[in-house]
């Protein structure tokens, strides 16, 4: 087996495309991602507002707008269409229409009305501005009944109380600052190494057959397909899981994410991810032994980890011919085990199953060592 993990190391060494994707791209993109998303989420998006009253009621809404923490006045703009204008180019994500005589009918009890308006085309943003907008829209609605009720007689404190009759305590779990860098850095960069792995294993073993070595390759571990795919796999084993134990300790010691759990239950997922990974990719290589086909699909698989495993969209609301291919993907179980353990510090008992499925991923390509053992004998490379 040394022989074969010698030459395993020289392969690595030979071509600088294994260390860039092997180090520079999972580093790189980590800095990137985690200085992107620093601040924990987005603030302070730039709006617009369209004020047709000119009124002191219409200024104190607009001075309220302006002090939440959500959204930024950036424009007074002097109509609808000027705002639309504005969205279209990208200048702004929303805009707050004040109608004429607002203030005379709000006073009047004539029930005027407010709109608001929010770009969803770009997701975060326009959620954000919905939100400051809804809220200041509640608020002075709240504000108008209740000067209506004082107004008539009724005490300031049962008016309150008949506006809002409860009021709510909310307490997030596992991440209460609902910072965004939590689960989104988590996530994409999982799901990169994951994507990593996938290709870099696809392309080391398909070049063999490609550039026809395979031979001399099965050579080095005495014929033995279990033994060569050991000493190929094991250095690039060695390569990703450090540099994904050297992306967790950023994220849990140095950005103080939660880790509600042993360090090591972490660690041990990222073992197994990786190793299920390149389990994955080497029954892809069995079953299409070409490097440009495997390389694809490889490819393919590891840029849908971040929609079908369930990062942006629940797996149980997906159809279900789509949604059960999260379940052979690994990233699916890596990405449970983090919810469970960093986030919610359950006992690993609960996490069982993640864990297994994994290292049960890593004995499936058992079954196709002699397929792949045949091909690497008889190299032929289909453009």
């Amino acid at each position: 087996m040394f022989p074969s993990i010698r030459r395993g190391i020289r392969t690595l060494c030979s071509r600088r495309i294994y260390i860039f994707m092997m180090v520079v791209v999972p580093l790189g993109c980590t800095f990137f991602f985690l200085n992107l998303m620093h601040e924990g989420l987005p603030l302070k998006v730039p709006v617009g507002i369209v004020d047709m009253d000119h009124s002191s009621l219409s200024r104190r809404i607009t001075r309220s707008l302006n002090a939440t923490e959500l959204i930024d006045i950036a424009e007074d703009l002097e109509s609808y269409n000027a705002a639309m204008e504005k969205i279209r180019g990208g200048e702004l994500f929303g805009f707050f229409y004040i109608p004429a005589k607002f203030q005379e009918k709000a006073l009047s009890g004539r029930t005027p009305t407010l709109s608001f308006y929010s770009n969803m085309s770009i997701f975060v943003p326009g959620t954000l501005s919905f939100k400051g907008f809804k809220t200041i829209a509640v608020t002075t609605s709240g504000g108008i009944v209740e000067t209506s009720l004082t107004s008539a007689g009724i005490d300031e404190e049962i008016a309150g109380s008949l506006i809002m009759p409860l009021t709510t305590d909310n307490h997030p779990i596992g991440n209460p600052w609902t910072n965004y860098n939590i689960y989104l850095s988590q996530s994409f960069l999982a799901g990169l190494i994951a994507l990593l792995v996938l290709t870099v294993t696809s392309f080391s073993i398909c070049q063999e057959m490609k550039d026809r070595t395979s031979v001399e390759w099965l050579a080095t571990a005495h014929g033995s397909m279990r033994l060569a795919l050991a000493g190929k796999l094991l250095p690039q084993s060695v390569v990703f899981i450090a540099i994904g134990v050297a992306i967790q300790t950023v994220m849990f010691r140095f950005m103080h994410f939660p880790l509600n759990c042993s360090p090591w239950h972490m660690i041990f997922a990222m073992v197994l991810l990786v190793m299920s990974c390149q389990a994955f990719a080497t029954v892809v290589c069995e079953m299409i032994p070409n490097l440009r086909l495997a390389m694809s699909i490889c490819s393919l698989v590891g840029i849908l980890c971040f929609s079908i495993a369930g990062f942006s969209f629940p797996v149980d609301k997906m159809y279900g011919a789509v949604g059960i291919f999260a379940y052979i993907m690994p990233i699916r179980y890596y990405f449970l085990i983090y919810i469970d353990q960093a986030l919610n510090g359950l006992p690993i008992y609960y996490s069982r199953f993640y864990y297994i499925a994994m290292l049960a991923m890593m004995l499936t390509p058992v079954l196709g060592l002699r397929r792949l053992r045949r091909h690497c004998l008889n190299p032929v490379y289909v453009p």
